[in-house]
This record gives structure tokens, sequence and C-alpha cells, in this order.
């Protein structure tokens, strides 16, 4: 048995529409330690890890393991629904084979009830990579968003390179147009760290673009990454949850 009430269906809506940009349906595994998603993109170029623990929720049940699965679109559809006034509740009704979602307002005690058939499937436990990333830099969400909003508007690849353990630049070039962030530390990095004099690396701005949904969510995240190696990005969530995105180079 699974039930669950997430105190927030604004940024449940925002978990929501980061998987979905990515995956056509979402697997779940629930535990007595709580909720989480560990899925990959069709291509394989993007992994998402979503770990919500049982103290981010106001209420949680889950005896032994439970795994589902979720169609993406379905679940955005409803997720919409959700109020900044509405509460979360989940629970698996596994003889129904689907899941109760139901939004109830903490104002007016008015309850909206929907019901999502599981998918067929077993969920597959997926590994994260083993790397060792030598640059990790923090920086709040909003900052993020914007380099990121800001480079879009240029071309289709994000170039980050460092310079020592103070400076990080993203840039984007097309042959008629330039764009170039510097980045440094109380400017308005939080802080960096790098084990290496130079890191540089080549992303897909549609890939990284995809993870902008989760600063809704978000205060602040970590990027992470190494010479022609995945780009790591770790969103900080409320109730010590994390949305982790996993992004393959562009190399060559």
């Amino acid at each position: 048995m699974f039930r669950a009430v997430y105190p927030t269906a604004t940024k449940f809506k925002s978990l929501v529409q980061t998987i979905v940009k990515i995956a056509e349906e979402i697997p779940f595994i629930a535990t007595e330690n709580g909720l989480s998603v560990k899925t990959l993109s069709p291509d394989k170029t993007t992994m998402i890890v979503l770990n919500i623990p049982s103290i981010a929720f106001d209420e949680y049940y889950c005896e032994g393991e439970e795994t589902f699965i979720l169609g993406s679109d379905e679940l955005n559809k409803i997720s919409k629904r959700g109020t900044r006034n509405d509460v979360v509740e989940l629970e698996l009704e596994r003889e129904q084979r689907r899941l109760k979602l139901s939004f109830k307002n903490k104002k007016t005690g008015i309850e909206r009830t929907f019901y999502l058939s599981l998918r067929e499937g077993v969920v597959e436990k997926l590994q994260e990579p083993s790397l060792e990333l030598p640059v990790s830099i923090r920086m709040l969400a909003d900052d993020y968003k914007r380099v990121i909003r800001d480079a879009k508007l240029i071309g289709e690849e994000l170039e980050f390179e460092t310079e020592g353990n103070t400076k990080l630049i993203i840039r984007s070039v097309t042959p008629n147009k330039e764009y170039h962030a510097i980045l440094e530390i109380n400017n308005p990095l939080i802080s960096m760290v790098s084990r290496e004099e130079k890191v540089k690396a080549r992303y897909s701005i549609e890939l990284i673009e995809a993870t902008l949904k989760a600063t809704s969510a978000a205060e602040s995240l970590t990027i992470e990454f190494g010479n022609n190696l995945p780009l790591k990005l770790t969103f900080d969530l409320p109730g010590g949850s994390t949305l982790i995105y996993w992004v393959a180079p562009r190399v060559g």
C-alpha cells in the first residue's frame, strides 16, 4: 500500500512538468523512505533522478516497496489542475490498477479527485553514472534560468568553460551571433570548486532548456561537469528533495 500527501500542488506540478519534458512514461518507486523516479529520455541523452524523502510529505505511508508507471501526458494534464492553495493526495489502488490523485484546498476544504490508469511494464532500477566530475558550482536557480534563456536566443549549443576556481564562462556561438556570460564568485555564483585549471565541455541547449521547469520549485542548484563529460545538474527542492539531471556532452 502507498499513500502520501504532498504539501504544495504548484511545486508538484513543476516537478511533473520537468520529467515529462524527457519521458513518455514515468516509473515511480515508493519505499518507506520516500518516493523516487529514475528514467532516461528515449534517445538516452538525458537521465532524470527525482528523490522525495518521506519527511517532505505532510503524510506518508508505504508498506514494503511499491512500483508503478504512469503516462506522462495524463499525469501532466491532471497536475496542471492543482492551485497554490491545494495539497496533493496520492494513493495507489493496486487492485483497480490505478492511482488516485486528489487536490484538496487548504482554505475551503473542497476536494477534487482524478484516477490515472497504471501502465503495463516493469520499473527498471537504473544506476546513475559513476563519474568523478572535477567542477562543482552552486548558484541560485533564478540566475541559472536567466543565463540559459539568454543563450537560447543565439544558438543550439552551449559551452561551459572554467578558469581556475574563480570563473565560469557560458557561451553560445553561431557564425553571426555570440553570447557570453561570465560568472564569478558572489557575482552571481555562490561557490565554485575546480580540481583542474581549465575545463571545457559542450551540450545541447535544447536538452538543458528542458531543466528550466525545475527552477520553479528550486531556490538553488549545483552544476557539475568535466572535459567532454556529462553535465550533472542537482536542484535543491523543499523538504530535502532533489531533482538531478544528467545531460550527455557533445563531442567532436
